[in-house]
C-alpha cells in the first residue's frame, strides 16, 4: 500500500510533466502542419523541429523517471509477495514443530498449506496488478487535469439563467465609463486606458485607429467576451455584468475580423444566427435548426432550394431567411455559383471557403436574426472594393432601421456616412465627430490617417490594393483552391481529424451498412494519405528494428531480466513443492522440519530479492527503450510531415509479456521432467488458453480497425467548438454544441459496450482456465498419488507451476487491447516516417525523399553540359512565365491559370491586380515553388523552377494574406525568417521590427 501510494504519486507527477511537454510539442506540430505553406516558404522546418524536439526531450526525461518509479513499484510488489511466502514457510515450520513437540497451540500441515497456498494465489494476483500500476498513474494525472478544468469557475457563463433580461422592443445603446482593460496573458500592459465612450441607440458609430489601439478589444467587451479590469459598460443604463449573458448576446450580432464557420453547409452556418434570436417569430424555428431536416436538405447540394417545397413550413421559412440574409451580405451571388450552392460544406473552421467568403457568410449569419445591435470588427477587410461597397450600402441601410451599429474599420472611406467616428490611439480616445468635422481638423489624427490613405491611392492605380485574392466570386472557386488544397490537406495531416457529419445525425446509425460505409470511407482516406494501419507484421517489425538499434544494449539487459523474472515464477513452484514435502510431520523430525523451514524460506527470500532486482531492471530498461523509441518516432514523424510537398496533404508491458512466455515454456518443460503423467493431462488446457487469447486478439484487432473512428465525430464537434469558442459564445451555441456532443457520444458508446461484451468472453475463458487447471490437476494428481506413482512433492510442484502459468497467461491476454492498438499505431507511424520513400519499411531513415531538382550536380553536367544553379543569384532575378497553365490537385478539371506568359525583369516592382478569382495568389504559390505548373514553365533567371531545389525558397520572402505566428516569443517568430542554418542577431531582429513598424 505504501509503495503504491508513494510510487503512484511520483508516477502521477511525471505523467503530468510528460503530458504538459507533449501538449506543447503537439501545439507546435499542429500549428506547423496547419500552415505548411508558410513553414516551407520560410524554410522554418528545422527550427520548428528543434523546438518540437526540445519539448520531446523533456517528455522523454519525465517518461524515464516514470519508468524507473514503475520499476521500483513492480519490484517491491513481487518482493513483498515472495518475502511474505518466505515468512509464512518459516513461521509454518515453527508452528508444525511446536505441534509435534506439544508446545503451544501449534498448527497442522493442512492449515499451513492453506495459508501458504492462499499467499501463492495472492502473489499471482499482485503480479497481475503490476502492469496496470503505470496506467493508473497516467489515468490519475489525466483526471487531475480534467478535474481542474471541470472545477474552474466561469466568470462569464453563457449557459446560466442568472441575471436580468431586458425587454426586446427598447432601443439599445452602449456606454463605456472609465474602462480599463488588459489581457490576462499580458498583465501590466493595458490595451484600454480609462476610456469613456458612448454608442447611442439607433446610431451608426465607427471606431478607427492604428493597429493595437484597442478597437477590436472594444468590440469584444461589448459582446461580453471579456470583462473590463476597471470601470463599467452599460446597456440602456444597466451594467452588462448584471444582465443575463445569453439574453445580452441575443441582442447583439458580432462579426469578427477573422470569422470562424462550423464544419457544416453554408445553409446551416447562416441559419445558426437564429439559435439565440430573441424574436418571438423565430422561436418556433429553433427546434428545426439542430435537427436533421436542415442537414438533409443541404445534402441535396445544388437542388436544395428547389427541394425545399418538400419540407414543412418551418424549414421553408428558415431557407427564406437564409437567402435574404445572404443577399444582404452580398453572398448570394457566389453561393449560387458554387457547385453545391447553399449545400456546400464550409469545412473545419471554414477552411473550405476563402477569407472573403467567410466574412460574407458570417455577415449573413449576423443579419439573419435582424439584430438590435450589429458589431462589425473589420468585417469587410478581405473583400474587394466592389463587394465592400455593396455591403457598406447594406450596413448604412440597416442603420436607418433603428439599429445600433458599431463598426471597426481601417479603410476610412467605408465609414464616411457614420453618425459618429471615434478615433483611438494607444488605448485612448483622441478625438471623435462626423467625417466632415474630423477632416476639417487638419492637424487631427483622423485627418492625418485620411491623408496617408489618399496618398496611397493616388500613387497607385485606383483600387489597386483593395482587390483581395481571398475574396472569391468566380464560379469555379479559382483562388479558393489555395485555401482548399493547402489548408484542408494541412488540417487533415495536423489533426488527423475525421470529419463530423453535417448535422451530427449521421453518426447515430448503428446499422452494419452504415459501419461498412464508414469503413470504406476510412479506407479511402487512409489510402489517399498513405497511412496503412494493416501492413504485415514482418514489414513493420523490420522498420522498428532499425529504430530500436541505438537502444540495443538496454533491450538486451531488459530481456535477460525478463527471462529471470519468467524463470522465478516456476522456481517458486519448485520451492513450494519441496517445502510442503519437507514439512510433512509423518516423514520428518522436529529438528529437520525447523531446518528445512529455515532453508526453503531462505531460498524463497533469495528468490524475492532476485525478483526485486530483475523486475526493476526489466521494467526500467524496457521503459528507457520505450521512451527513446517514442522520442525517435515523434521527431521523425514530424520531420517527415514537414518534408512533404504542399500538394500532399503508446512501455513496459513488453517485459511482462516476455516474462510470461518464458514462464510458460519453463513450466511445461519442468512439469514433464518431474511428473509427465500429470503434466500431459494439464497440458490439454494450453490450446484452450492459446485459442481464447488469440480469439480475443483477433476480435480486438477487428474492433480497432472497424471502430477506430468511433468517437471521431464527437471529438470533432468538441475540437471545433474550442477552436471557435468566440463564435460559439457570441452566437450562444453552448447548449446546442453540448447536446450535439452528447448525441454523438451515444452510438459509439453502445458499440463499445457490445464489443467489450463479446471480446471479454474470451478474456473470461483465459482467466478462468487457471481454476480449470487447478481442478484437473487435483483430480488427476490425487489419483496418481493414491496409486503410488508420484509423491506429494512432485504433485505440488506440478500444481503450482501449471497454475501460475495458466493464471499468468490470462494476465497476458488481458493486455490484448494494448497489442492491438500498438500494432495499428506502429504501422501508421512507420508509414508516416516513410512518406514518399521506398515501401520497404526496413529501410527507415536510409532513403531521403527525392524531389525535383535534387539530382546530383554531376548528372546535370553530363546531361546538359553545364552546372545548373542551386538557387538564384543574389539581388533581383528575372521571373518568366512561359505558357503556364495550372489546376489545383483538388480540382484538376478547372484551370486557374490558362496559358499565362509574362516576364518580370530584375529590380522591377510589379503589382498583380485583377478581380477576385483571377489567379493572383496562384502565381505567388508557383513562384514560391509550392506547386508546379500543369503545363508550361516558370523560369528563374532562365532556370526551370522545377529543376531548382526546395532550398530555392530561402531566397524568397513573403508576407502571406493570412499571416501566421507560431507559439513562441516575438523574437522566435521574427527569427524564423532568417537564412537557414543561421541565427538572427538581436540587432538584426530589432532592425526588422523597425522596418515593420512594430519596434516601438
Amino acid at each position: 500500500m505504501l509503495s503504491s501510494f508513494v510510487g503512484g504519486g511520483y508516477i502521477t507527477r511525471n505523467v503530468g510533466r510528460m503530458t504538459e511537454a507533449v501538449g506543447k510539442a503537439s501545439s507546435i506540430a499542429s500549428e506547423a502542419l496547419s500552415h505548411i505553406s508558410v513553414v516551407q516558404a520560410f524554410g522554418a522546418g528545422p527550427r520548428l523541429e528543434a523546438k518540437f524536439a526540445d519539448h520531446m526531450i523533456t517528455a522523454r526525461k519525465a517518461g524515464m523517471k516514470k519508468a524507473a518509479a514503475a520499476a521500483v513499484q513492480a519490484g517491491l510488489l513481487y518482493f513483498i509477495a515472495y518475502a511474505g511466502n518466505a515468512l509464512a514457510f518459516w513461521q509454518g515450520s515453527i508452528r508444525i514443530a511446536d505441534s509435534m513437540a506439544g508446545r503451544g497451540d501449534g498448527a497442522t500441515v493442512g492449515e499451513i498449506y492453506a495459508v501458504v497456498y492462499l499467499l501463492v494465489d495472492a502473489c499471482i494476483m499482485l503480479g497481475s496488478i503490476a502492469p496496470i500500476l503505470p496506467l493508473l498513474g497516467g489515468a490519475s494525472a489525466a483526471y487531475q487535469r480534467l478535474w481542474e478544468d471541470i472545477q474552474a469557475p466561469s466568470e462569464i457563463d453563457g449557459t446560466s439563467d442568472e441575471g436580468k433580461v431586458l425587454p426586446l422592443d427598447d432601443p439599445k445603446g452602449f456606454e463605456l465609463r472609465n474602462v480599463t482593460f488588459e489581457y490576462p496573458s499580458r498583465p501590466g500592459q493595458p490595451v484600454l486606458r480609462n476610456v469613456d465612450l458612448e454608442f447611442p441607440a439607433g446610431k451608426y458609430t465607427a471606431v478607427v485607429g492604428l493597429s493595437g489601439s484597442g478597437k477590436s478589444t472594444i468590440a469584444a467587451l461589448l459582446a461580453r467576451l471579456q470583462d473590463p479590469n476597471q470601470g463599467e459598460i452599460l446597456l440602456d443604463g444597466h451594467d452588462i455584468r448584471t444582465l443575463n449573458v445569453r439574453s445580452l448576446r441575443s441582442f447583439i450580432s458580432f462579426v469578427q475580423q477573422e470569422p470562424s464557420l462550423l464544419d457544416r453547409s453554408i445553409l446551416e452556418n447562416i441559419a445558426l444566427g437564429l439559435i439565440n434570436s430573441p424574436k418571438p417569430e423565430h422561436e418556433r424555428l429553433k427546434p428545426y435548426l439542430s435537427g436533421g431536416q436542415l442537414a438533409e436538405l443541404a445534402s441535396k447540394g445544388k437542388d436544395a432550394l428547389s427541394a425545399v417545397n418538400n419540407y414543412g413550413p418551418e424549414i421553408q421559412e428558415i431557407v427564406d431567411l437564409v437567402r435574404h440574409a445572404a443577399e444582404q451580405a452580398d453572398a448570394a451571388t457566389f453561393i449560387n455559383r458554387l457547385d453545391d450552392g447553399y449545400g456546400t460544406s464550409a469545412g473545419p473552421s471554414g477552411t473550405l471557403v476563402s477569407g472573403g467568403q467567410r466574412q460574407r457568410i458570417a455577415l449573413a449569419r449576423a443579419l439573419i436574426r435582424d439584430p438590435k445591435i450589429l458589431v462589425l470588427d473589420e468585417a469587410t477587410s478581405a473583400l474587394d472594393s466592389a463587394s465592400e461597397k455593396r455591403i457598406q450600402r447594406a450596413v448604412e441601410q440597416a442603420a436607418t432601421e433603428n439599429r445600433t451599429i458599431v463598426s471597426i474599420a481601417h479603410r476610412l472611406s467605408t465609414i464616411r456616412n457614420a453618425d459618429n467616428i471615434v478615433v483611438m490611439d494607444a488605448g485612448q480616445v483622441v478625438e471623435q465627430g462626423t467625417y466632415t468635422d474630423l477632416m476639417a481638423r487638419e492637424d487631427g489624427a483622423f485627418a492625418r490617417m485620411a491623408r496617408l490613405q489618399s496618398v496611397g491611392t493616388t500613387e497607385r492605380a485606383p483600387d489597386a490594393g483593395s482587390a483581395s485574392g481571398d475574396s472569391l466570386d468566380a464560379s469555379t472557386l479559382k483562388d479558393d483552391h489555395v485555401v482548399m488544397s493547402e489548408k484542408t490537406d494541412e488540417h487533415h495531416v495536423a489533426a488527423k481529424s475525421l470529419k463530423q457529419t453535417k448535422s451530427g445525425e449521421k453518426g447515430s446509425s448503428d446499422g452494419d451498412d452504415d459501419d461498412e460505409e464508414k469503413k470504406k470511407k476510412k479506407d479511402e482516406e487512409s489510402e489517399i494519405a498513405g497511412l496503412d494501419a494493416a501492413k504485415p507484421y514482418s514489414t513493420v517489425l523490420k522498420g522498428l528494428g532499425r529504430l530500436i538499434r541505438p537502444s540495443l544494449l538496454w533491450l538486451v539487459v531488459a530481456m535477460i531480466a525478463a527471462t529471470i523474472v519468467g524463470g522465478t515464477f516456476t522456481g517458486s513452484g519448485l520451492i513450494f513443492g519441496f517445502t510442503v514435502g519437507a514439512l510433512n510431520p509423518c516423514a520428518s523430525s522436529v529438528d529437520r522440519i525447523l531446518s528445512m523451514g529455515r532453508f526453503f524460506s531462505g531460498l524463497l527470500f533469495g528468490l524475492a530479492c532476485i525478483e526485486l532486482f530483475a523486475n526493476f531492471f526489466a521494467w526500467s530498461c524496457f521503459g528507457v527503450v520505450a521512451e527513446k523509441l517514442l522520442y525517435s518516432v515523434r521527431v521523425l514523424s514530424f520531420r517527415s510531415l514537414l518534408d512533404q510537398d504542399v500538394q500532399w496533404h503508446h512501455g513496459s508491458t513488453i517485459g511482462t509479456v516476455f516474462a510470461i512466455c518464458v514462464n510458460v515454456l519453463v513450466a511445461v518443460i519442468l512439469s514433464h521432467i518431474i511428473a509427465w503423467k500429470i503434466a500431459i493431462v494439464c497440458l490439454v488446457t494450453i490450446p484452450l488458453l492459446l485459442g481464447s487469447g488469440f480469439m480475443q486478439l483477433r476480435m480486438l484487432a477487428r474492433y480497432e480497425e472497424r471502430h477506430s473512428a468511433a468517437f471521431s465525430n464527437a471529438t470533432s464537434v468538441a475540437t471545433e467548438a474550442v477552436q471557435s469558442i468566440k463564435t460559439v459564445a457570441a452566437l450562444s451555441l453552448e447548449s446546442q454544441v453540448m447536446d450535439n456532443y452528447a448525441r454523438l457520444l451515444a452510438p459509439p458508446q453502445k458499440q463499445m459496450v457490445r464489443a467489450s461484451a463479446s471480446t471479454n468472453i474470451w478474456l473470461a475463458i483465459a482467466n478462468s482456465t487457471g481454476t480449470f487447471v487447478n481442478a484437473l490437476a487435483y483430480w488427476w494428481g490425487t489419483q496418481l498419488i493414491m496409486r503410488g506413482e508420484y509423491t506429494q512433492t512432485q504433485f505440488l510442484i506440478i500444481l503450482v507451476a501449471m497454475l501460475v502459468s495458466a493464471q499468468l497467461w490470462g494476465t497476458m491476454f488481458s493486455l490484448a487491447p494494448e497489442f492491438s492498438r500498438a500494432r495499428s499505431a506502429l504501422s501508421r507511424i512507420m508509414s508516416v516516417i516513410n512518406l514518399g520513400k521506398d515501401d520497404d519499411l526496413s529501410k527507415t531513415g536510409t532513403q531521403p525523399k527525392q524531389l525535383a531538382g535534387d539530382s546530383k550536380a554531376e548528372e546535370d553536367v553530363e546531361a546538359t553540359g553545364e552546372v545548373k544553379a542551386k538557387r538564384p543569384n543574389a539581388g533581383g532575378v528575372r521571373v518568366t512565365f512561359k505558357n503556364v497553365s495550372f489546376a489545383y490537385p483538388s480540382r484538376p478539371d478547372i484551370n486557374i491559370l490558362d496559358n499565362v506568359s509574362f516576364t518580370l525583369q530584375p529590380g522591377q516592382f510589379c503589382g498583380l491586380v485583377g478581380p477576385s478569382g483571377a489567379g493572383k495568389s496562384t502565381i505567388m504559390n508557383l513562384v514560391q515553388r509550392l506547386y508546379f505548373p500543369s503545363q508550361g514553365q516558370v523560369l528563374i533567371d532562365g532556370h526551370d523552377i522545377a529543376d531548382l531545389p526546395p532550398s530555392f525558397r530561402d531566397t524568397v520572402a513573403i508576407v502571406p494574406q493570412d499571416p501566421t505566428l507560431f507559439d513562441g516569443s516575438v523574437r522566435f517568430n521574427v527569427g524564423l525568417g532568417s537564412a537557414p542554418d543561421t541565427e538572427a542577431t538581436q540587432a538584426e531582429i530589432e532592425e526588422a521590427c523597425k522596418l515593420a513598424n512594430i519596434h516601438d
